[in-house]
């Protein structure tokens, strides 16, 4: 399965965005890490792909103070490193990851 650079882009963005939700959510470790695989594998699902839904959710269930706005400036800036790592690291171990996730859906 070949994934697309904007693909992988995404599925950096998404995890990273998935720990950064976690830390806010005060969840870490292990369990940071599986919630943020879970926003990783929504890339590649259609159903399960509205981030910012679901961050809004978790956030406003555990009265976590945030607006769209300010989750989407993070996501917005997520997106640019996500995209900057894609151009400068190809074959890296989050495209590894990333294959692993896609997958798991097939």
């Amino acid at each position: 399965m070949t994934i697309s650079d904007e693909r992988k882009q995404m599925i950096r963005r998404n995890k990273r965005l998935g720990l950064w939700a976690a830390e806010k959510l005060g969840i870490s470790g292990r369990d940071a890490e599986t919630y943020s695989d879970a926003f990783a594998l929504g890339t590649l699902d259609p159903e399960h792909s509205d981030v910012l839904r679901r961050i809004r959710r978790d956030f406003d269930a555990a009265g976590i103070v945030q607006s769209d706005e300010q989750i989407l400036a993070v996501m917005n800036e997520l997106w640019l490193q996500a995209g900057d790592q894609t151009r400068s690291a190809p074959g890296s171990a989050i495209d590894a990851a990333a294959v692993m996730l896609a997958r798991k859906l097939s």
